[in-house]
């Protein structure tokens, strides 16, 4: 057996199986939402949302023609 056999095999029972990960959508989820906080407080904190803002108003202007 070759390994993206086993490797298949595997994903097919931690997905279908009694030993699938129930619950652990949750858990990334929540990690997830943790880690985009975290980015967004970090963003601000360092003063960097003023100089975004700028960015995108400059490209979409570049974009739109306007002045």
């Amino acid at each position: 057996m070759n390994r993206f056999t086993m490797w298949t095999r595997t994903v097919i029972s931690r997905t279908r199986g009694i030993n699938r990960d129930a619950g652990a959508g949750f858990v990334e989820y929540a990690g997830l939402m943790i880690i985009i906080a975290g980015i967004f407080t970090l963003i601000d904190q360092i003063g960097l949302d003023g100089l975004i803002s700028t960015a995108i108003r400059t490209a979409v202007r570049q974009v739109t023609g306007g002045g």
